[in-house]
């Protein structure tokens, strides 16, 4: 169950990438290279996390180039692409932040993500992530994959911490987005 109490617990934020900050949808132009969409909403959230004491990862079972740029776009530090056995990276990531598995918030949207959805503290699904999850997932979200997942639980474990506009005036510095 979801508690504010559990949610300011939180110290570490961690996101699947495929059906969590991009749709699950794969796109190929007519040279065969990869596309991927991710929502601007999402980097406010990668941004404004760590300024408020939320370390944030990714981990994804995949690697891509359209993402290796993106998490360089969004000053990303802690990022495992290629991750087949991501509760032993979230337990080694764990271990060098010092941080306990009751302080993470994982969010995933497939059977690939469940052993670390269970062992979080906190954990989430996307409102079209896979139905099995539904029983061990704390919460699911109102947004579906890539349209802004990241954003939503910024938001969440933010207002847990105190008044979520108080949070956003640094996003309204000149700099912020860059």
């Amino acid at each position: 169950m979801l508690t504010q109490e559990k949610l300011s617990n939180i110290k570490l934020a961690i996101f699947d990438v495929d059906g969590v900050l991009t749709d699950g949808k794969l796109y190929y132009s007519e040279h065969s290279e990869l596309i991927k969409v991710f929502n601007v909403k999402d980097g406010v959230a990668f941004k404004l996390l760590p300024v408020h004491g939320v370390e944030v990862a990714v981990i994804s079972a995949k690697t891509s180039k359209p993402l290796i740029t993106r998490l360089k776009d969004l000053n990303v530090s802690h990022a495992y692409l290629g991750i087949k056995d991501k509760l032993t990276q979230v337990t080694a990531l764990c271990a060098q932040l010092k941080l306990n598995m009751d302080q993470v918030a994982y969010v995933g949207d497939d059977m690939v993500d469940y052993a670390v959805l269970e062992r979080v503290g906190v954990s989430f699904m996307p409102a079209d992530g896979y139905h099995l999850l539904e029983s061990i997932c704390d919460k699911k979200l109102n947004s579906k994959g890539g349209d802004g997942v990241a954003r939503e639980v910024c938001d969440l474990i933010l207002s847990s911490k105190g008044g979520l506009l108080d949070f956003y005036q640094i996003a309204k510095k000149d700099g912020f987005t860059k």
